[in-house]
Parts: C-alpha cells; structure tokens; sequence
C-alpha cells in the first residue's frame, strides 16, 4: 500500500494509532530508503530518534485536532479492543477512515482459543468475574498476577476483544484479509486501499 502511494504521490504521510517506533524496525531497511513520513499519535507523546518519526499526544476515539484526509494512511496494529467498549471502537473507526483514504487496520480474534493478552485458552468467553478472580490467583500473560480485585478487573475490562462481524460494521468500506495459526483465524484485518 505504502508504495503504491510513493509511485503516485512521491512519499506517504503515514498515522499510526497506537504505533510505536521501535515497532517499525519490523521494517527498517524499508522505512530508510522510502520517503514516508510516520506519525505516532499515543495517550503522550514519547522522544523519537529516527529522522522519519513524529510523536503526538492524542486519543485514538478523539483525534478532532488532525484534518479530515490529512494523511495518505492510518496504520493501527492491535489497538482497538484497547480503547474501551463499542461506543469508543465507533470512534475510534470513525477517526481511522475520516483521516487517510487507505487504512489497516488489526485487532485479535475474539475466536481464536488463545486470548492474546493473558495467553490462557478460552479466557475471553469466560465471565468477567471469572476472568479476574484467574487474574487474582495466576500469573497470566503480560500483567502477571494482581494482587487487587480493583486492578484485576481493570486489567479484565481493559482488553474487548472483535469478532469478523464487529470489526466489518465497524470498517464497513474495507477489505476483510485474515491472519492464520493452522485452521483458526488468529487476527482480523481491515485494509481500504485507494491505490
């Protein structure tokens, strides 16, 4: 997508949601030689070093003060089911499409039997109180075990995961591109590609 937007526009102003830059080293020798300019919009803003790399404080749900189509495309990887329940996924969408004509977008399977975050089978399809009475008595995944009902529940409420439903309303004008472990969807991708 990036170079096809280079071969037409000779560079690509590119916003990433949630990104990072050390993320990007997935792709540095790409990234040194292409004129593409990345901004990182995160809660803070954080130091950057590479040349090619512009931190911003913002909301993904709220990110009125970037124009409409004010970059030529919104990359976002497993960010979404971060921002809090469907209203704020609404407006976290809303901002993806409003501001570049192409996107992509990722986000984990709700289906998949490994929830990602706590890597611990079937954990998502289980109650929420369920979910954090585990958080209190193991050590799953990145947060290790809490030591509070108040942070395992936080913990518990701050990951929502999507189903290939959810994430299709809410990116009604994008491709559905699916990312596979064997047999099982593991991640969903949206990607609208005006090139």
């Amino acid at each position: 997508m990036i170079e096809r937007i280079v071969a037409r526009k000779g560079s690509c102003r590119i916003a990433d949601i949630g990104g990072t830059e050390y993320y990007w080293r997935i792709a540095a020798d790409f990234v040194a030689k292409t004129p593409v300019e990345i901004h990182l919009i995160n809660l803070e803003a954080a130091p950057v070093k590479g040349a090619k790399f512009i931190s911003h404080a913002g909301c993904a749900t709220a990110l009125e003060p970037f124009a409409d189509l004010a970059f030529d495309l919104v990359h976002s990887n497993s960010v979404i089911e971060h921002v809090g329940r469907w209203q704020n996924m609404m407006a976290m969408a809303l901002n993806v499409r409003r501001l570049a004509p192409s996107y992509f977008v990722q986000t984990p399977n709700f289906w998949f039997p490994v929830e990602p975050h706590f890597r611990f089978p079937g954990f998502q399809w289980l109650p929420e109180a369920v979910r954090a009475d585990l958080l209190l008595r193991f050590n799953l995944g990145f947060g290790g075990r809490h030591g509070t009902v108040d942070a395992a529940m936080r913990a518990v409420q701050s990951s929502n995961l999507l189903t290939v439903r959810q994430m299709r309303t809410l990116f009604p004008d994008a491709a559905l591109v699916r990312e596979y472990v064997g047999p099982f969807t593991k991640s969903i991708i949206m990607m609208r590609d005006s090139g």
